[in-house]
């Protein structure tokens, strides 16, 4: 029944995709964070949902969409550049199966990211986009969410709609996703035309909100608790009554604490004692073997160059209970033990080269998003508003993806990439709006249709509501 469901909507997905060649756009964001080929156990199983949802997307633009001149951006090429860095570098890779196997999903990732700008060319279809994206997420977060109140949680144990451990579904990423989505929940509380803000809009988004933050409490992921500090500083940024906020967060974690699971507060409390737990302590032995492998391998060792590293450390072993305890040292030898940090994950596997260019992109991104949100809030127009705010949103959700990123290894991690085709997008959507002659001969005519009917919108270059 699950695999008639999903076939079902994806086929109307399809269908629907020939009138407006938009929705396979939507289609491939749908199905590339959801996985809906993972969730079934017949038919669904065996079609390339995947594949048939990028080729839709893109021949979907080539042959049937409206289409805006084309501007291929700075961080494009810098896609484009780590696109063929990572193919360079899998030539030689030391282990060329493994290496294949994940390139098999990195290419699609960077060429899709790269692709997004030339398709979301209005306000509709950003808002389109950005809603597609966080309700899928959504739908597993809510579902983790609800078990985690009904006590299904815990460390590795959370069940999801696909528990195979990978893409958004591993405990870590999944809570960082879930953190991220958050400022974009907001916006979509103030700036949503597809569901204006409204009560029942607000409600549902404080739920999902709600369901976000109880991710990392279902997952016991240690990165999910920082990314909720690192979401509560951003915060305090935007509000004007600092110290209020940070009484009332106190006052909210001092409430909430009682009622967490105990192997949530022993999990945490092993970020104070990282020389005692085993996954800190491989990190950092990770970590060095790494800087000590770039120094043979400048332009790093190719996809899942990991697979090389051992080391050995000691591991403290504690015995008995209560004061009649006894802590003993072991060395404990490991091998293959993953990055856990997407900076050594492009040390490592793309070397100097594709470290600075990621390191670049990242530090772009951030860049663009905060010169955009100052002209906006400059300019002070009304119907700019929702521009401004969504920049503010897609920069909170990147810094909180990057702090989470510190201690994992989502280095090229699809949501993220989507996040950052969209901050591309609105960048380019910008500049249209700041200058007509940068606009194509379509909106200008557009643009004069609309003076013409509303003159109070006649500066309105690429109209922000417009169809997808």
């Amino acid at each position: 029944m699950t695999d008639i469901f999903l076939l079902g909507f994806f086929a109307v997905f399809l269908l629907f995709g020939l009138k407006r060649p938009f929705l396979w756009v939507c289609l491939y964001l749908y199905v590339d964070i959801l996985a809906p080929q993972k969730m079934g156990y017949g038919p669904i199983t065996s079609v390339p949902v995947s594949l048939i949802a990028f080729a839709a997307a893109f021949g979907g633009w080539l042959a049937l969409d409206k289409k805006t001149r084309p501007t291929f951006t700075l961080r494009q090429a810098i896609m484009l550049f780590l696109l063929l860095w990572a193919w360079f570098t899998m030539q030689g890779a030391q282990f060329p199966v493994e290496a294949s196997e994940k390139w098999d999903w990195v290419w699609k990732t960077l060429v899709f990211a790269m692709f997004l700008p030339f398709t979301v060319t209005t306000r509709l279809r950003f808002e389109a986009a950005a809603l597609v994206m966080v309700l899928t997420a959504g739908a597993i977060i809510i579902s983790g969410g609800i078990k985690t109140v009904l006590g299904g949680g815990g460390y590795g144990t959370l069940a999801f709609f696909v528990n195979d451990n990978s893409g958004i579904y591993e405990s870590s990423t999944i809570s960082t996703v879930a953190i991220a989505i958050i400022p974009l929940l907001y916006w979509f509380t103030r700036h949503g035309t597809v569901f204006p803000p409204s009560l029942p809009v607000k409600l549902f988004a404080l739920g999902l909100a709600g369901a976000c933050l109880l991710i990392p409490i279902g997952t016991e992921a240690r990165t999910g608790l920082v990314c909720i500090a690192m979401l509560g500083l951003l915060v305090l940024r935007e509000s004007k009554h600092k110290v209020l906020m940070m009484v009332g967060g106190v006052l909210l974690c001092v409430a909430a604490f009682p009622f967490l699971p105990q192997s949530y507060a022993d999990r945490m409390a092993t970020m104070l004692t990282a020389e005692e737990d085993e996954s800190a302590s491989t990190r950092v032995a990770v970590w060095e073997w790494t800087l000590d492998y770039v120094e043979e391998k400048p332009l790093g060792g190719g996809f899942e160059a990991y697979r090389a590293n051992s080391f050995t450390y000691r591991m403290p072993q504690t015995t008995g209970s209560g004061n009649m305890t006894s802590t003993s040292y072991e060395k404990v030898t490991d091998e293959g033990r993953a990055y856990h940090s997407a900076i050594f994950e492009m040390l490592g596997e793309q070397g100097w080269p594709g470290l600075g260019a990621w390191l670049l992109l990242q530090a772009l991104g951030l860049y663009q998003m905060e010169r955009l949100r100052r002209r906006m809030r400059k300019k002070a127009d009304p119907q700019l508003e929702w521009l401004g705010h969504l920049a503010i949103a897609l920069q909170y959700a990147q810094l909180i993806y990057l702090v989470g990123a510190l201690f994992q290894g989502i280095a090229w991690q699809p949501f993220i990439m989507m996040l950052a085709g969209l901050q591309i997008a609105l960048v380019i959507y910008a500049k249209r709006y700041d200058s007509p002659r940068a606009a194509t001969i379509g909106e200008r005519l557009a643009a004069q249709r609309q003076s013409d009917t509303a003159p109070e919108a006649s500066h309105a270059v690429g109209a922000p509501g417009g169809a997808a």
